[in-house]
């Protein structure tokens, strides 16, 4: 398993960049990189970010 930023807004721009560049779908990218999935929104949740399906991003 690869190894995510920690910092709310360094794991926000990393995953973003993978979502971008990468995977078609947050469902995708946490199963491409082993993370769990409930775990990555509640630290992204927790800094007023939200995944949107539409655009495949946190916004």
């Amino acid at each position: 398993m690869e190894t995510i930023p920690k910092d709310p807004i360094m794991l926000l721009s990393y995953v973003n960049t993978q979502l971008r560049d990468f995977y078609p779908s947050l469902e995708a990218l946490c199963e491409g990189k082993e993370i769990d999935g409930e775990q990555l929104r509640q630290k992204l949740e927790a800094v007023d970010y939200r995944y949107d399906k539409e655009k495949n991003q946190f916004v």
